[in-house]
């Protein structure tokens, strides 16, 4: 287990930019507004004839994945490229580790390699801050999620997806349903809703799927699904993660979905207007009701759509920021 550090010190280059993306935590609204804003620019990219653009070229992004996720890296591949960048994905759990390698050492043969940015994934939490410590001046990191801690790029895309479709965050009302306990896309939600603005953050799940002290984060927190949906502008559904999970802390999948399941009666005690989310991969009939997870009110495609934009966002920008603070370093040294 890592120790994380505070994130602003590391995140953030001497002139307030984003050098490394560890965290959601810390960040200014200011800051995260420009990731959206930025990620607004890309996101018509797709339907252009050339889907790339020059930012990135001549870099290397090594995607480092210690803990496996087909999705996540598939996109982070592909903003990369999109950007044109050279990219290298390498599964660190079946490679250099099980050969006795420490994580210093990895780094230091993928810095050998003047390597530019390292997509990071990784069961242990605090890995990433870890990693921005000890590599490279030079070198960006983005964090692809760690342990139970954080998931920021899937916070911002659905942070970017909620402003699409419901603009300001002030009024918003948002409900995140499911295994809060085990979830790091959770954590990196609340701090992205709080920074922006949301008027209300409810966390709705069964007490053993629950941390503790939970409220000290700034949300509402209910055991009770249909008292929590009540009036919610946004539901954001979690994925439960059964791999996490040590003990019985259900009793079955299917009382699970009885009481903490998204169904069609259910969304009928948010808004008419409410939409629905969920990080993927969906497990349906556990977490979700197909008929909504596929329904008009769900905004789980266009997640995965912004998803790009917003990894192409981030990169950019950190990659910007790492240049500006060697170009401070070097003006230092003159």
């Amino acid at each position: 287990m890592f120790e994380p550090q505070d994130p602003n010190r590391i995140q953030l280059n001497s002139n307030g930019q984003l050098k490394h993306f560890i965290t959601t935590e810390g960040l200014s609204k200011a800051l995260l507004t420009e990731i959206l804003d930025t990620a607004d620019s890309f996101i018509d990219m797709s339907e252009q004839q050339v889907k790339k653009v020059p930012l990135l070229r001549g870099k290397t992004v090594v995607n480092l994945f210690f803990e496996a996720s087909t999705r996540t890296l598939s996109t982070f591949e592909l903003a990369a490229k999109r950007l044109s960048a050279d990219v290298l994905n390498l599964n660190i759990s079946t490679s250099s580790t099980s050969k006795g390698e420490t994580l210093k050492d990895t780094l230091q043969t993928l810095e050998a390699m003047h390597s530019d940015m390292f997509v990071v994934r990784h069961s242990d939490s605090g890995a990433q801050h870890f990693i921005a410590q000890h590599v490279s001046p030079d070198v960006a990191v983005i964090n692809a999620g760690d342990g139970r801690h954080a998931h920021p790029t899937q916070a911002m895309l659905d942070m970017m997806t909620i402003r699409r479709h419901k603009g300001a965050f002030e009024p918003l009302v948002v409900a995140i349903v499911g295994d809060i306990l085990h979830s790091r896309v959770a954590r990196s939600q609340i701090h992205a809703l709080r920074t922006l603005g949301a008027a209300e953050v409810r966390l709705i799940a069964p007490k053993t799927l629950l941390p503790r002290h939970i409220e000290m984060l700034g949300v509402k927190v209910y055991t009770d699904m249909n008292e929590g949906l009540k009036d919610c502008d946004v539901v954001m559904m979690l994925r439960l993660q059964k791999e996490r999970m040590k003990s019985a802390l259900l009793p079955s999948e299917s009382e699970f979905y009885r009481l903490y399941g998204l169904t069609e009666e259910k969304l009928k005690l948010a808004k008419p207007d409410a939409v629905v989310m969920h990080p993927g991969p969906i497990n349906r009939g556990v977490e979700i009701e197909s008929s909504v997870a596929d329904g008009p009110r769900s905004l789980i495609l266009d997640q995965v759509t912004n998803g790009i934009a917003v990894r192409m966002a981030v990169m950019s920008m950190a990659m910007s920021g790492q240049v500006a603070e060697k170009n401070n370093r070097m003006e230092a040294a003159q």
